[in-house]
Parts: C-alpha cells; structure tokens; sequence
C-alpha cells in the first residue's frame, strides 16, 4: 500500500501544511514560542521586523492548525498569552535544524550570491 499522503500531488492536503510552516513568519513564531509561552507584547519584541497585523494573522493561523494555543488571562486589564501546542511543539525539532542550518552556513550563501552576481555583471 502507498503513503496516504503525497505533499507532490497537486491535490494532496498536505500541501496546505506545507504551506503554513513554509509561511514567512512561521518559523519565526514557532522559535520564538520554543522555550515557553509569550504575551503578544514579548513576541512583537523578540521577532525584530514583524508587525503588529502580520503577527495576529499568523499566531491565528497557527492556532487554527492547532500548533499555537491562545490563553486569556485574569487581570486588570486582561490578558492573552501564546504557547505551542504538543503538534506546535513536535514541529520545533525541525525549525531549529533549519534556522541552526541558515545560521551555520551564511557565509558559504553570501559567498556565492557575491558569485553569481559578479557572472551576471
């Protein structure tokens, strides 16, 4: 029997999966929300260059994928706090690899986009 699900078929449902977590700022949440929960406030802070709308688009985004969960808390004024879910907190392992990867190798990519903008010059 085949895999249930196949991400290169133009139809698979896991390709909206894919879609989210390869969302710009996506990653970006989920390592920001990878050593506990964060009001609003905080995220908007740790997560230089994202604004206020396209943090709220995607926090909900990824609480409607069940990877954020939203908690109101008591308080004057109220207030909401954000944390990954156990789904949210599996997809973690992977962001990390990634940005860990990104971060260990921009010299080698900056080295040849200086390459290949020299050859096209």
């Amino acid at each position: 029997m085949g895999k249930a699900y196949d991400v290169m078929a133009a139809t698979c449902p896991s390709r909206t999966v894919l879609h989210r977590i390869g969302a710009r700022w996506t990653v970006f949440v989920v390592l920001a929300l990878g050593d506990g929960p964060r009001r609003f406030t905080q995220l908007k802070t740790r997560i230089e260059g994202i604004t206020p709308k396209v943090l709220t688009e995607t926090l909900r985004a990824l609480e409607a994928d069940g990877l954020v969960r939203r908690t109101s808390l008591p308080g004057n004024p109220p207030g909401v706090e954000y944390a990954l879910t156990d789904l949210g907190r599996s997809l973690g392992g992977p962001m990390r690899a990634v940005s860990e990867w990104a971060e260990s190798h921009v010299p080698e990519i900056l080295a040849a986009r200086a390459r290949y903008a020299d050859a096209e010059a």
